[in-house]
């Protein structure tokens, strides 16, 4: 059995035409991603040192990445600024999102908020957030 997905306008798409739809098509796709807001990609991973979050945001320039920690949280935001006007040009497709984001991940008390670094390399923010070897010593207890 195959389960396809309801589409309520599939009745109004028949008596279209074919020119009518591209139209439709390409007016809705555009506007929709220009609506959409720009949510960087994030990699979250954890070694037996430290925890790396790397975050995807191309076309920024380090200067426009503000990093902060407060209070176990640590919060990185930015912009993505449309800078280019593009006279003239008719879009079809705009898939890149623009604008300001803002994206927080709270800590675990195990890591050393003194120590974290992080390097903007290729569209992509590296943040390594070291852990405390003071406060990461595992003991086993033993039950009597």
């Amino acid at each position: 059995m195959t389960l396809l997905r309801y589409n309520r306008n599939f009745d109004e798409l028949g008596n279209s035409s074919f020119s009518t739809m591209l139209d439709r098509f390409f007016n809705e796709s555009v506007r929709s991603t220009a609506l959409a807001q720009f949510t960087p990609q994030v990699d979250i991973a954890e070694t037996e040192k430290h925890f790396e979050i790397e975050l995807a945001v191309p076309g920024l320039k380090k200067e426009d990445i503000k990093i902060n920690l407060e209070e176990g949280k640590l919060t990185i935001s930015g912009e993505r600024k449309l800078e280019k006007e593009e006279k003239g040009k008719n879009f079809h497709a705009r898939e890149t999102h623009y604008g300001a984001f803002s994206r927080s991940f709270y800590l675990p008390d195990t890591v050393n908020p003194e120590k974290i670094e992080a390097q903007y390399t290729d569209g992509i923010l590296h943040v390594i957030v070291p852990k405390d070897e003071k406060k990461v010593t595992k003991r086993l207890i033993a039950v009597k």
